[in-house]
């Protein structure tokens, strides 16, 4: 049964020409130490080099450039998020001089609070968690006249899809672990791989106090599961969205979930043997990739180290393993 295409070369290349217009590309190492640690050769795509220190800024460019192209100068753009999004939706407003209103939760990161009104955002906190923040958000874009920048869409994922392009040019691996918030990571890898005609798995890592998208994946249904992961914010989703559940269907060939406790290791692991700062969801492939270890003895393994920006405190705790 053959499918359509989730993106084309020349949407691809297209891409190419926004992000490079404004960011480098980042760069993928193989490292020794944790070559010897996972027993496989351990190629990581470094998306925490990029300038917002995360991988969503690729897709922010490549959303606000089309909005541009089709004739739309909206009154200012709208988003919610757990951060890097935010940042994303933020710089890329800010290129096309348009004010941007974020709606995050209550606790939300300080550090990215701080980075997001950094690039010029309005912050409105509103809920508990993400899901409530974006609700709030949605009716907010109806009384204000905004327009809302969702967190997955065909435009996100093509932006995304120049970093996979990038590493699959230097690297096929046997299987690549890439982490699920609400999915555009996860389906531009997939894009790319199918571009290219690779045969590299593609296994999905969600956190096991985030599973929506795991149960949905075993169960072949939407299932909704609250969001409790106190380390991975990038991944607490407790609603999937329908398109990114569609592809995932069809392309993962699995979904596996980390605990905090893995990920508080796989923070740490990527400080000693790389000497990398990495947030909780950006360490999340690196601790599935561990978790998993056994079934890819002397193979090659991509992981992707997706954000850095974890707030100095939280970091410390998972250094002093306080956390």
């Amino acid at each position: 049964m053959s499918h359509s295409p989730i993106l084309t070369s020349d949407q691809l290349a297209h891409a190419g020409q926004v992000v490079y217009a404004h960011l480098p590309a980042s760069p993928q190492y193989a490292w020794p130490l944790l070559k010897k640690r996972v027993g496989a050769t351990v190629w990581v795509k470094h998306e925490n080099h990029l300038p917002v220190g995360a991988f969503k800024i690729r897709g922010g460019l490549v959303y606000a450039n089309r909005l541009l192209q089709a004739g739309t100068k909206p009154a200012g753009l709208l988003c919610a998020t757990r951060g890097n999004h935010g940042q994303s939706v933020a710089l890329a407003a800010s290129l096309c001089n348009l004010p941007v209103t974020i709606v995050v939760p209550h606790g939300n990161s300080a550090e990215k609070n701080a980075a997001m009104q950094a690039l010029g955002a309005e912050l409105v906190e509103h809920g508990d968690d993400f899901q409530q923040a974006k609700e709030y958000a949605t009716a907010l874009q109806h009384q204000q006249s905004l327009h809302f920048v969702p967190s997955f869409h065909p435009d996100l994922i093509a932006g995304v899809a120049t970093a996979w392009l990038e590493f699959f040019k230097t690297v096929q691996p046997d299987v690549l672990f890439v982490p699920i918030g609400q999915g555009s990571g996860f389906c531009a890898a997939a894009a790319v791989r199918n571009l290219l005609n690779l045969k590299t798995r593609l296994i999905g890592v969600v956190s096991a106090h985030a599973s929506a998208y795991q149960q949905s994946f075993i169960e072949k249904r939407a299932v909704v599961v609250p969001a409790t992961t106190q380390l991975a914010d990038g991944l607490a989703c407790s609603t999937p969205d329908p398109q990114a559940l569609e592809l995932i269907w069809r392309e993962a060939d699995d979904i596996v979930a980390v605990t905090d406790q893995e990920v508080a290791d796989a923070m740490r692991i990527l400080f000693t043997d790389t000497h990398n700062v990495a947030e909780g969801a950006g360490a999340a492939a690196l601790a599935a990739a561990i978790q998993q270890k056994d079934r890819w003895q002397n193979k090659t393994v991509g992981v992707s180290l997706s954000g850095g920006n974890v707030d100095a405190a939280l970091f410390t705790q998972v250094l002093s393993r306080a956390f």
